[in-house]
């Protein structure tokens, strides 16, 4: 018997819980920065130094971190279901959970790239500077998403929530587009649950919303699924 496919869309909520940081804080900075400065491709070219040790810094504290009950309950789905991750996050601690099939709309921290290619990929474990060049020559950079960017994956994440039985969203506001119109992809009727401890929608028709923290959350959506015929 074939398994039910559940598309999962995750964003900065199910890896608060790990310590990651959020985004962004509530005076609209992250890390101490205006985003203009570390997250568009103008605040690269201006000051290329601060951008690389923005990121680098994020990386380092990504060593420092584990995944919760919510990355693990998820990975844990796939004895039962096909399982596709489409995250917002661009942490690794869905893979570290045991995730197979993840697409990270908005890049990677353990990824780089040169500003030149943004389809050639290298690992990135440690510290990027000026000057580190790519295999052609070319400054290196984080392969992470900018504002003002293409986000290449999002036509490859609609094909899969279109073909989802089952939508689970957690821990992301449903205001940063494109990956926001992500839920809209959805077969008409597809059972969709949305875990937020502030959730931007109601449960209606369809869509059954979970008011709290991921690691909890999720558990209730799981059982919620299993009851589904």
């Amino acid at each position: 018997m074939k398994k039910k496919k559940i598309a999962v869309l995750t964003g900065a909520g199910i890896s608060a819980e790990s310590g990651v940081k959020t985004f962004r804080d509530a005076n609209g900075l992250w890390e101490g920065h205006d985003v203009e400065q570390v997250a568009t491709p103008y605040g690269f070219e201006k000051d290329p130094e601060l951008v690389l040790n923005f990121y680098n810094k994020l990386r380092r504290q990504l060593k420092e971190v584990e995944p919760n009950p919510a990355h693990r309950l998820l990975a844990e789905l796939e004895k039962d279901y096909e399982v596709v991750v489409i995250t917002q996050n661009v942490d690794d601690l869905h893979e570290r959970a045991g995730s197979h099939h993840i697409i990270h709309l908005h890049g990677e921290l353990l990824k780089m790239r040169s500003v030149d290619d943004s389809y050639t990929l290298y690992d990135c474990k440690e510290d990027i500077k000026v000057g580190d060049m790519s295999p052609t020559g070319v400054q290196l950079r984080p392969h992470i998403v900018w504002f003002g960017e293409d986000v290449p994956m999002i036509g490859k994440a609609a094909e899969e929530v279109e073909s989802a039985d089952i939508v689970v969203i957690i821990g992301t506001s449903l205001q940063v587009y494109p990956a926001a119109g992500l839920m809209n992809c959805a077969k008409e009727g597809t059972p969709i649950y949305y875990v937020d401890p502030r959730p931007s929608i109601d449960s209606k028709n369809n869509i059954t919303v979970i008011k709290d923290v991921a690691s909890r959350g999720v558990a209730k959506a799981i059982e919620l699924i299993k009851e589904l015929k």
